[in-house]
């Protein structure tokens, strides 16, 4: 694992101007074109609203920038500790366009970003946000030990991404533990309703659910389920992680966890997840 820790850059030398973001992107073209391609709309208006928000959140970035390193090592070390995993891959450390706040590269075995202005500096939220992006590497890495065959996965199936978001959520309650529950969703103070609202609900989102994925793209699908920008149907985002972690534990009890996470690579996952799903909307009660 390599920590490329752009922020120290960006906090030496930064001035508020497009020149200076310009500089700093070319500084790290790589990264960046990864971040601009899928995670942040990169238009001089972005990035001059940008500009302006960084003066409000400069104390917040170097916080987080603090406490971010040595909770990213502790994460790590307790894969090991109870995976024997390692993550042969590099962890970015970015200031981003406020755009999405960590996420995994489109790498089999994935480089990991977080973007460090979407981040909040109380070390229990970023606990729980570094265990989860790991835990998207984490489940790549075993299911590629495993003999995955990764050119038969369908990566734009939304229930692919349901399976993906569960297993993460899982990860980051066993190597971050004993926190409020609802800090493994919102990865912030701010989740309580949300996930009060999914329980209290949980089979209307099912069905809802299951009627969008019969009926939508995976990108609209994709926009009112998982995006933090979507939400319009109940209000809330990113429902789709509730979702997926019902569906990951039920695959836990039935399977036990190491099965449950390498479950995606028999050929009759898919059916299997839908299955679940077709039975959860329709029943009384989950």
């Amino acid at each position: 694992m390599k920590i490329i820790d752009t922020v120290s850059y960006f906090t030496s030398n930064f001035h508020p101007s497009l020149e200076f973001l310009k500089s700093y992107y070319e500084k790290y073209p790589q990264i960046f074109q990864e971040y601009f391609t899928y995670h942040c709309k990169n238009t001089e208006e972005r990035l001059n609203l940008s500009i302006a928000k960084y003066s409000e959140c400069f104390s917040l970035i170097r916080q987080v920038h603090e406490a971010i390193i040595p909770i990213i090592k502790e994460v790590s070390e307790e894969y090991y500790r109870l995976y024997q995993i390692t993550f042969p891959v590099d962890i970015n450390l970015i200031v981003g366009g406020f755009g999405s706040n960590a996420y995994t590269h489109r790498q089999i075995i994935p480089n990991i970003t977080f973007a460090l202005e979407k981040l909040s500096p109380d070390p229990d939220h970023l606990k729980t946000i570094v265990a989860h992006e790991f835990g998207h590497a984490a489940q790549n890495i075993i299911s590629n030990e495993a003999g995955m065959d990764w050119s038969k996965l369908k990566w734009n199936n939304p229930l692919t991404w349901l399976n993906q978001e569960g297993a993460a959520t899982h990860f980051s309650r066993q190597t971050a533990v004993n926190l409020h529950p609802s800090i493994y969703f919102s990865f912030n103070g701010e989740g309580y309703d949300w996930l009060t609202f999914a329980v209290k609900n949980k089979k209307e989102i099912f069905e809802e659910f299951a009627k969008d994925y019969a009926n939508l793209s995976p990108q609209s699908l994709f926009q009112e389920w998982f995006s933090i920008n979507g939400g319009k149907k109940f209000g809330y985002s990113r429902l789709a992680y509730y979702v997926g972690d019902q569906f990951f534990q039920y695959q836990i009890n039935r399977l036990g966890e190491l099965n449950a996470v390498i479950a995606w690579k028999e050929e009759e996952f898919e059916g299997q997840i839908k299955e679940w799903i077709d039975q959860k909307s329709v029943a009384s009660g989950i």
